[in-house]
């Protein structure tokens, strides 16, 4: 997927979606849990300190505890962000967090994840992993809805500016189904790279697009479930790795279990900087280290472009 610097996928210039945010959220880190009688908080806070490479410019938490969702976010690395006391304030049996990457201009808090959005029968809070190539059709979608007047407590919410909070947005609107039926039916109409992980106030789910460009898996613990960007994450929280979410496929788990549903026909397209530079090395993706497979391509190259000389080594 082509990208210019500046511009959303679509061609659009960012800044004319968000003026605060010139850049695409391609890299970040999300982490997900839900593990009722566990310390989610802290889980999540770990999770995202071993996703801390993936995004060093905010990060965030939302918890819930059945009833309702609290959400905390700042500018700044994970340790720096969240405190004991923080951390001990966010008490809930679910949670999803984010640290954010943007590659260039003004990072801002309203720019940090997770979004937080009212829907007519709770909250919902949504971190995303990647970048959207039809954001200007989703803003236009979002504007329906509000010249249509939503009926729900959102008119002192922030607007809508970037892709994250557009489909934010789109999932909150949801007044003659379920959030689950709503996601399943909204999923397919995105276009772009994303892994979505987000929640209400009794049940966590995760998405990833169907080229599954973006990493996503999925982890078991002794009481519960975890999904993350990377297997590192799980490692942290002492969670094995079951497999990774498939392209095309929607997870939620709640108090009946885990369940799935794939909304579009997988088309892996594996973005390759995850294997050359995002990813952590010790991170297991397509079955394989990172480590193992950033040696392989150095044996190739080798082998290709062999040179007389003493020591080779990368040049950024």
């Amino acid at each position: 997927m082509k990208h210019v610097p500046g511009t959303r996928g679509d061609g659009r210039l960012t800044h004319e979606l968000d003026p605060h945010d010139a850049g695409p959220q391609d890299a970040c880190g999300v982490f997900g849990v839900w593990a009722p009688g566990e310390d989610v908080a802290k889980l999540t806070y770990y999770g995202l300190y071993a996703l801390q490479h993936r995004g060093q410019e905010s990060a965030g938490i939302a918890v819930s505890n059945g009833r309702q969702i609290l959400v905390y976010k700042d500018m700044g690395l994970v340790s720096q962000v969240f405190d004991e006391s923080t951390l001990a304030s966010l008490q809930g049996h679910l949670a999803v967090g984010h640290c954010r990457y943007s590659t260039t201009g003004a990072s801002t808090w309203h720019n940090a994840q997770p979004t937080f959005r009212p829907t007519e029968t709770g909250s919902i809070a949504l971190a995303h992993n990647g970048n959207l190539t039809n954001t200007h059709e989703l803003a236009d979608r979002v504007a329906e809805l509000g010249a249509g007047g939503l009926d729900l407590s959102t008119k002192n919410a922030p607007a809508a500016t970037n892709d994250t909070s557009l489909v934010t947005a789109l999932l909150a609107w949801h007044p003659d189904q379920s959030l689950e039926e709503n996601a399943a039916e909204l999923l397919p109409t995105i276009k772009g790279a994303f892994s979505f992980v987000w929640m209400d106030e009794h049940t966590l789910y995760a998405a990833r697009d169907p080229q599954g460009i973006r990493p996503l898996v999925l982890g078991r613990l002794e009481r519960g479930w975890v999904v993350a960007s990377e297997t590192a994450a799980l490692d942290i929280v002492g969670a094995s790795f079951i497999r990774e979410i498939e392209p095309g496929e929607m997870v939620a788990v709640d108090e009946d279990g885990l369940r799935s549903r794939h909304f579009a026909q997988a088309d892996p397209k594996h973005c390759l900087f995850e294997f050359v530079y995002l990813a952590r090395p010790d991170t297991l993706m397509n079955d394989q280290r990172m480590h193992s497979v950033r040696v392989e391509i150095g044996r190739r190259l080798a082998r290709e472009f062999p040179a007389d000389a003493d020591l080779v080594m990368p040049v950024p």
